[in-house]
């Protein structure tokens, strides 16, 4: 009898979204790509503004560039999620694309640190895509067999992402100093030397921008039964395409048809097949238009009201926020200083006082550095695949990993890289692991489907405001760090905070609420 239920629960069970989750997917590739690709050169370009007094200020000012665009995304977030919830979800991601490809634009261009600045900041005002993109998948994937495979793939995409953005930030800064055979001196290249890769990004989420306007689907609720043009252009598109394709696979079919049977006929055929007039007319009668379609499987069921604020944001919901703010926070210091200390010079007569006061960096160029941020978007994306249920785990294992980041560089100089892969390894397992697992928990503790903008908007505010401030204390820590002989006091810090999270993650819960049982029963 239950292996009878088992088989009629998997019929029931919707399929998975392939084709939009892959149409998702190449709408959210353009973010990592534009995101990623400054981190290979943001110490030497704001180095080359001329604005830090000395070596030791650099890091806190390329802190500050990369929490432009996070801080900015922080102020917006909730807005864009509350607007997702009144215009629906595809409206606000494409405007966050066009906002990404804008600001990539001005930055390549930026003259100085404050135009830099503001173009990152501009960026994130017109981005509220990570709050958005949570509740798309969330809307999209109904059963939850699908969830883990469903949420997995999005971190897949940005460490993909991250792998071509890398390569471009690495590759592409500075071509006239890199490429002089191909880059003329005195040129637009010269007097920008950053702009090339920013140029190229911004192409890349203008495709985005079109790919989603021609292809994605909405999925909110109420708003998917709307006439899109933009989708409509897409089908007929789509159509143009397969027509042309059937026809001449028909052609073909006819032709190779007519070979086979024309030997088989002799001289003298049946009256019937000289002229058409000897056979009946055949008219084809058209099929009237579909109307719009009911989905049984959507697990969408508007009630009457939504839930009050209190509801909204229960214990569960708010232990979440902040179990992935705590995440976003230490994760993103990680990604903002392993760049800076890679790219800090060695000083020619290092006075350490271990273990803990010792000054030390690995002083390489963007295109070494970009190779590191290669190798470890590739090994994020392999790791993506590794199971999930580990995030407790997780969180109490990232102190260890931030208290012995410093100390690697105190390796002897042929095995330092090896050691900054093994961290590499080390903190992207964990990232590939926890991200997903607590969209998963976040999803599964909103009271209803129809606050879900609200909620993943306010979540995605919390992370970024995590990830606005990451960079900019971390900077001005690792600074001052060096200024009194501590490398370590930035890590040391966010071993710290790892202990919040992990003490948070301790109360986190997988218990569902009542309307993702009635999801999935409907």
């Amino acid at each position: 009898m239950s292996g009878i239920q088992r088989r009629s629960s998997r019929k029931d069970n919707p399929p998975f979204p392939t084709r939009q989750m892959t149409i998702l997917a190449l709408c959210r590739i353009c973010e990592p790509i534009a995101f990623m690709s400054i981190f290979p050169y943001v110490y030497y370009m704001t180095k080359d503004f001329g604005i830090a007094k000395n070596d030791s200020e650099i890091a806190a000012y390329a802190g500050m560039l990369l929490s432009a665009f996070a801080f900015a995304e922080f102020s917006s977030g909730v807005a864009w999620g509350r607007l997702s919830d009144r215009i629906g979800r595809k409206p606000v991601l494409l405007t966050g694309l066009a906002g990404t490809a804008l600001s990539m634009l001005i930055f390549g261009f930026a003259p100085s640190f404050p135009a830099a600045l503001l173009a990152r900041a501009l960026g994130g005002l017109l981005n509220g895509n990570i709050g958005v993109l949570q509740t798309i998948v969330a809307e999209t994937v109904t059963a939850k067999e699908h969830q883990p495979r469903a949420y997995t793939i999005m971190p897949f995409v940005w460490c993909l992402g991250s792998i071509v953005g890398s390569i471009l930030g690495g590759a592409l800064a500075r071509p006239v100093l890199e490429y002089p055979y191909l880059f003329a001196e005195r040129t637009i290249w010269e007097r920008f030397p950053y702009l090339l890769p920013n140029l190229l990004c911004t192409v890349i989420a203008s495709f985005g921008v079109a790919i989603g306007i021609l292809f994605l689907e909405e999925t909110h609720a109420e708003k998917r039964l709307r006439d899109d043009p933009g989708l409509a252009a897409g089908k007929w598109i789509l159509n143009k395409f397969t027509l042309c394709a059937n026809l001449k696979a028909s052609r073909s079919e006819t032709i190779a048809g007519l070979d086979e049977a024309l030997p088989l006929l002799g001289d003298e055929q049946p009256p019937g097949y000289r002229t058409p007039k000897g056979s009946p007319d055949l008219h084809s009668t058209p099929l009237p238009k579909p109307q719009k379609a009911l989905d049984l499987n959507a697990w969408h069921i508007t009630p009457k009201s939504k839930p009050t604020a209190t509801k909204v944001f229960g214990k569960l919901v708010v232990l979440n926020i902040v179990g992935y703010s705590i995440l976003a926070y230490h994760t993103m210091t990680f990604d903002a200083m392993l760049p800076t200390l890679l790219s800090t010079p060695a000083p020619k007569s290092p006075e350490w006082n271990l273990p803990f006061k010792f000054i030390s960096g690995y002083g390489l160029n963007p295109k070494e550095i970009g190779v590191v941020m290669l190798i470890q978007a590739s090994y994020s994306m392999f790791a993506t695949m590794v199971a999930l249920g580990l995030f407790r785990l997780i969180a109490l294992s990232y102190p260890v990993l931030y208290f012995s980041t410093p100390y690697f560089v105190l390796l002897p100089r042929p095995i330092r890289l090896i050691g900054v892969y093994a961290l590499i390894f080390w903190k992207c397992t964990f990232a590939t692991l926890a991200y997903p697992s607590n969209a998963i928990l976040l999803t599964d503790s909103a009271p209803s489907p129809l606050v879900l903008g609200v909620i993943n908007g306010v979540a995605a505010s919390a992370a970024s405001l995590s990830r606005a401030l990451a960079p900019t204390a971390s900077g001005l820590l690792f600074s001052a760090g060096l200024g009194l002989g501590y490398s370590g006091l930035t890590w040391w810090c966010s071993a710290v905070i790892a202990v919040g999270g992990a003490i948070v993650s301790l109360s986190l819960s997988d218990k569902e609420v009542e309307w993702t049982s009635m999801r999935r029963a409907t």
